[in-house]
This record gives C-alpha cells, sequence and structure tokens, in this order.
C-alpha cells in the first residue's frame, strides 16, 4: 500500500484566511470546507475533516486524521486521508487516486475516477461509477454496484500483523448487477467473491466466484 504523507513544510504553516480563487488552504488543526461554486487549489491539513461542496473545484485533497466528502458535480485532483472516511457525491470528477488507510470509500452513482481506489481497513463501494484504475485493500469488503465499470482489476492483498486491524474477518467481494471488472482479480487471502449473473469480470485467482441473480448478494 502507499504511504499518503503531506508536505513536510505543512507542519509549519498557519491557519490561512479563506481562500481566494485557484489559493489552496493549509492548515495543522481544524477543518476545511471549499465553498459552493469556488475554485480553490489544493487543501491540505493534518487534524481536521474537509468538506467541498457542490459545484467546487479543487486540487488535491489530504489530510491525516480527519474524513472528506466531496458534493454533487464537484472537480478534484487525489484524495487522500489516513484515519478517516471519504464520501464522494454524485457526478463527480476525480483526477487522480482516492485513498485512505483506516476508514471506508463510497462514491456515488454518476462519478468519474482517473486513477484507483485504496484502503487497508475499511469497505469500498461504488454505484454507478468508473474507475480508471484498480482497487486495491487488505481487509475492506468490497461492493463494485450496479452499472459500474472498474478498468484495472481487483487486489486484495495479505494482511499482516503490523498493517492489518482485522486480520481473522473474511472479506465480502461483490460485482453487482451489469457491473463491470476489466482486469485481474487477484486475491491473496480468503474472500468471498460474489457476481452478478449479468456483470462481467476478468480472470481471478484466489476466490472462487459464487453468481447470483438477485438484486442484493446472498447473505453470508
Amino acid at each position: 500500500m502507499k504511504h499518503f504523507p503531506l508536505p513536510l513544510l505543512l507542519a509549519l504553516v498557519l491557519p490561512c484566511a479563506p481562500a481566494l480563487a485557484n489559493e489552496g488552504i493549509s492548515k495543522v488543526n481544524g477543518s476545511i470546507t471549499a465553498s459552493t461554486g469556488q475554485t480553490y487549489g489544493d487543501l491540505e491539513t493534518v487534524n481536521g475533516g474537509i468538506t467541498v461542496e457542490a459545484g467546487t473545484e479543487t486540487g488535491d485533497i489530504e489530510t491525516v486524521n480527519g474524513g472528506i466528502r466531496v458534493g454533487d458535480r464537484a472537480r478534484t485532483r487525489g484524495i487522500s486521508t489516513v484515519n478517516g472516511g471519504i464520501r464522494i457525491g454524485e457526478k463527480v470528477e476525480v483526477d487522480g487516486d482516492v485513498e485512505t488507510v483506516n476508514g471506508s470509500i463510497f462514491v456515488d452513482r454518476g462519478t468519474r475516477i482517473d486513477g484507483g481506489v485504496e484502503t487497508v481497513n475499511g469497505g469500498i463501494g461504488l454505484v454507478d461509477t468508473r474507475l480508471s484504475k484498480g482497487i486495491e485493500t487488505v481487509n475492506g469488503d468490497i461492493t463494485v454496484g450496479i452499472g459500474s465499470l472498474v478498468e484495472g482489476g481487483i487486489h486484495v492483498s495479505k494482511p499482516s500483523f503490523s498493517l492489518s486491524l482485522r486480520a481473522g474477518r473474511k472479506p465480502r467481494v461483490i460485482i453487482g448487477p451489469n457491473a463491470a471488472v476489466n482486469g485481474p482479480l487477484q486475491f491473496e487471502r480468503d474472500v468471498t467473491l460474489y457476481v452478478h449473473r449479468s456483470a462481467h469480470i476478468g480472470p481471478v485467482t484466489g476466490a472462487e466466484p459464487v453468481p447470483f441473480d438477485t438484486d442484493a448478494a446472498p447473505s453470508d
């Protein structure tokens, strides 16, 4: 898994005043809100969440301890946190990767991500989403929901003691109705893999697909 370092100089930056158009915001302590319809540079904080309101354009979005929420029809570059979840609304354009270590990632319908989606400890859910690269996790459940397209495959890594907070749990991986994963599905640990009969997937290693034809996957 990749690391998510903020620039070393960020620790020396004092909280800034609200950004003008195309200016970024850097903080050490405190949340950041990017206002509706405005244009910003990079949004960076260490201890605090970041909210990007609907219709806003930003550069990279990074925090260490905090969640990230991106409103409908926003446009951003990469999105990353260490301890916090990421929630992306409808019809968002993300020009980069979406990454967290301890937290879930949810992406709503009509969104395009020109990169990959990655967690260590946290679930991943996509609804009618276009993903140009793959999905990676260690301990999280994955749902490639109805109508979603993942171009880069799925990789579930083998947990290690140093990384795994939930090593004993068996993740669920669901490929939903009319979804497609155009790449290999590689599993280095035991998972339960459900694939809807209308879905299309690449070659699978390390798991046996279980077909289903209902709206939702079977309960374990």
